[in-house]
């Protein structure tokens, strides 16, 4: 057997999920464009759902200037935000009780931020997104010692994955999609054939990442730093520096602007 054609199931067919917002701060950014779909084994898009919503705040020059929605666009193209946060929540919930594994790019910024907006329109919220995968934690597992950014454009150039117009919700999404499934098949040996056991893999590997890099931070600028990174989801629980996971730099965040 052709050990080229040997990748996990899970590679077979992907939910995909990107917001972008009005900012980085998960509690308080708002939703700009969002963008769900579903791609086959060959990257393919079979379904997809795309979304603008007026957040009813500015959206600050930077955010409009890195996803191209300014407020007067938002404003007058937009749709109330309640509505698109409870149409976001209701479709990635029917993805997660087919079981379709859902990926997002640092999937803690998305599944948090949206979070926090459902809260804010009271719409209720996933509190346990799964099966989630998420390419960065896988990258940072299995080349760990690879120097550099570790953005979605640089990891997708790293795969051969084509990213053309990046920071465009349903263009990162499915970018993230094909570098999970380009990541499953190159280290199909390295990684569980079960996406639940690799949901759970996750969730420990950002556990021992963020433990790594809160004990350099606090080597090397503040000894009194804690890493604050759950996974797939982070609401703002105090955590003990046992179990703190990694805040990625800012040049590195994949964010969702």
């Amino acid at each position: 057997m052709n050990t080229a054609d040997v990748h996990p199931h899970w590679t077979d067919r992907l939910a995909v999920f990107d917001l972008e917002t009005t900012g980085i701060e998960v509690e308080t950014s708002r939703i700009v464009t969002a963008f769900v779909g579903v791609i086959a084994a060959d990257g393919s898009i079979e379904r997809s759902w795309s979304w603008m919503a007026d957040p009813g705040v500015e959206i600050p020059a930077r955010a409009a200037e890195i996803h191209g929605v300014t407020t007067e666009r938002a404003r007058a193209e937009g749709r109330p935000s309640s509505v698109v946060v409870g149409e976001i929540v209701a479709t990635l919930t029917e993805l997660f009780a087919a079981h379709l594994p859902v990926v997002a790019y640092n999937a803690p910024y998305d599944f948090s931020l949206l979070h926090f907006e459902a809260e804010r329109h009271g719409v209720p919220s996933i509190t346990e997104p799964t099966p989630v995968v998420d390419p960065l934690i896988l990258d940072r597992r299995l080349d760990t010692f690879r120097r550099g950014k570790r953005t979605l454009e640089v990891v997708a150039a790293l795969h051969g994955v084509p990213l053309e117009g990046a920071h465009n919700a349903g263009v990162d999404a499915v970018a993230a999609g094909r570098v999970a499934q380009a990541i499953g098949r190159r280290y199909a040996d390295a990684l569980p054939t079960n996406v639940d056991e690799l949901h759970e893999a996750q969730r420990a590997w950002s556990l021992e990442q963020a433990e790594s890099f809160q004990s350099y931070m606090r080597r090397v600028r503040d000894p009194e730093f804690v890493a604050d990174g759950g996974w797939p989801i982070r609401t703002g629980r105090v955590v003990a520096p046992s179990e703190a996971p990694i805040i990625v730099p800012a040049d590195q965040l994949p964010l969702g602007i």
